[in-house]
């Protein structure tokens, strides 16, 4: 899969042949001596603590970006939950009130940031 002067073509063929095979999952070139560590590495079948099954080597993007699992901090309180847990929770957390420095007035939490522009 790379360019190889016309001279030296036959033999790195020969070498490629001899030495390389094609994943059959991911059409990578891989030495023949590492593709068993290649499979098993890469191409395994694990299941995240959500209980989907995918490729070893997806696991780490998704347990960080797509997992309902994955720990996530609350924008009110930064309690860290499960991000499938997250709306419900800032659902209730952002209803609870603190009152304002400047007027007095209890403020949602969810409107703290907006407050100021018609605090008085």
């Amino acid at each position: 899969k790379k360019d190889i002067p016309a001279v030296n073509f036959i033999i790195h063929e020969i070498h490629c042949r001899r030495n390389i095979e094609i994943c059959p999952y991911c059409s990578d070139s891989i030495p023949k001596s590492e593709m068993k560590n290649h499979i098993e590495s890469e191409h395994v079948q694990v299941t995240c603590k959500c209980r989907m099954k995918m490729e070893s080597s997806l696991l780490k993007d998704h347990e960080a970006s797509s997992c309902p699992l994955r720990p996530v901090l609350c924008q009110f309180c930064d309690i860290q939950l499960a991000f499938s847990k997250l709306q419900e929770h800032e659902l209730y957390c952002g209803a609870r009130t603190e009152p304002c420095g400047r007027c007095g007035r209890h403020v949602l939490l969810r409107e703290l940031q907006e407050h100021p522009r018609v605090c008085g």
